[in-house]
């Protein structure tokens, strides 16, 4: 569906809830009640892993894989942690999520093994079309994001919708990541940009 058809609202066009519409990644307006049901059970469990977590961090891992269901058993996750619903994201194995990550997971998002999640990472994928009218009549969207295996993303990174990071990859602090990432780089700044290439023996070259 078109920006313009979805500003018409048109049911004739599309029978699908905008929990459905939402689900299969197509544009939909965040007022079905199975929407608002599900955000409610994740602020829920967002504040028992808060709690489990100040009470002993090690215990509140268990409040964390209720949190987000695709966590790896020897993941380690840090509160205070911000999702939509938690069950759209996957961390693998052996990865460590610093405090504060922001993960909309509107649309799914996955973490590979082995990385580090810097502190106030934010992981973004909601989109809103950029024809004013649609977005005035509240319609959205989402769009995937894939961080690869043993990838460090620096505090503050930001990850947009649609971006994978190939795996190795090193996205430095504060950068705003608006394209894919290739595996084996350092990309910086706003935008990221490519600064350097990793070797495999884990000595750095100039890209």
């Amino acid at each position: 569906m078109s920006d313009h058809e979805a500003s018409r609202g048109d049911g004739a066009a599309d029978r699908r809830s905008h929990h459905e519409r939402m689900m299969a990644g197509d544009l939909y307006i965040a007022d079905d009640p199975a929407i608002a049901e599900a955000q409610g059970v994740a602020v829920r469990r967002m504040a028992r892993f808060a709690d489990e977590y100040h009470r002993d961090p090690e215990r509140g891992q268990e409040a964390a894989r209720e949190l987000m269901p695709g966590t790896d058993p020897t993941a380690f996750v840090r509160a205070p942690i911000y999702v939509d619903y938690g069950t759209n994201i996957r961390i693998g194995a052996r990865t460590f999520v610093n405090m504060g990550l922001t993960a909309l997971d509107v649309a799914p998002i996955t973490i590979g093994a082995d990385c580090q999640i810097g502190p106030h990472v934010q992981l973004l994928t909601p989109t809103h079309p950029l024809d004013p009218q649609p977005r005035r009549d509240k319609w959205e969207a989402a769009r995937p994001i894939v961080i690869g295996d043993n990838v460090w993303l620096g505090g503050g990174a930001i990850i947009c919708p649609g971006v994978s990071v190939g795996e190795n990859s090193v996205v430095a602090a504060g950068a705003v990541v608006t394209k894919d990432v290739p595996a084996n780089v350092v990309v910086a700044g706003v935008p990221a940009k490519v600064i350097r290439t990793l070797e495999e023996d884990g000595e750095s070259a100039a890209p």
